[in-house]
């Protein structure tokens, strides 16, 4: 099994995404891969969610977790779907409790939430909302607080502001839902030339 630093370090961005339509995950997981985006995170927002975990998990190459988990009944469906990984907005201690195993970034948002996932031994976090909690000025505060900390921030990030958030030494990837916009009709060529984009990010 991969740890959640093995999946951190495989990308500079890992898409969020959000996924109306169970026949859009593999020509979406596809075109991301084909980019240079293997790690992808569903967000179980969605009633196919689960379903597009099942499909993705086919394209090669692809490495696909579930994000948005909110529960331990949540971690199960999401396990089951075949998760390689599990995100979540926050950090609960029943579902710190549940996690075992599995490779797992908790969101947090302040010192608290930190010292809190700590306690369970998870430091490979979510800043999340990222810009919404402060952005980079409060992500840099924060890890010089806690020095063995890595983030994966996420939440108002794009292409163009990415590479700040990413040279950071904190930081060992960032999320993103700019990759594949909802609500857009589907374009796997625009979604495979955003990937490379993304991919080409790396951190200073």
């Amino acid at each position: 099994m991969r740890t959640i630093d093995d999946i951190m370090a495989m990308t500079p961005v890992i898409p969020v995404l959000v996924i109306d339509r169970v026949e859009d995950a593999v020509p979406i997981a596809g075109a991301l891969v084909a980019g240079g985006l293997p790690v992808l995170e569903v967000t179980l927002r969605t009633p196919v969610a689960l379903d597009a975990i099942r499909a993705m998990k086919e394209v090669p190459g692809a490495v696909v977790g579930a994000g948005t988990v909110l529960d331990p009944a949540q971690l199960m469906e999401a396990r089951a779907a075949g998760a390689e990984f599990i995100v979540s907005p926050g950090f609960t201690e029943r579902l710190g409790e549940a996690m075992g195993a599995t490779p797992f970034l908790p969101g947090v948002s302040n010192t608290g939430d930190i010292m809190r996932a700590r306690d369970f031994g998870f430091t490979r976090l979510k800043f999340f909302p990222a810009e919404a909690a402060g952005g980079l000025a409060v992500l840099k505060a924060l890890a010089a607080v806690f020095g063995e900390v890595r983030f994966c921030p996420t939440g108002g990030i794009t292409q163009e502001t990415a590479p700040a958030w990413l040279a950071e030494p904190a930081v060992a990837c960032v999320g993103g839902s700019w990759l594949v916009p909802r609500g857009q009709v589907l374009d796997p060529e625009a979604i495979k030339a955003r990937a490379r984009a993304a991919a080409s990010l790396r951190t200073g």
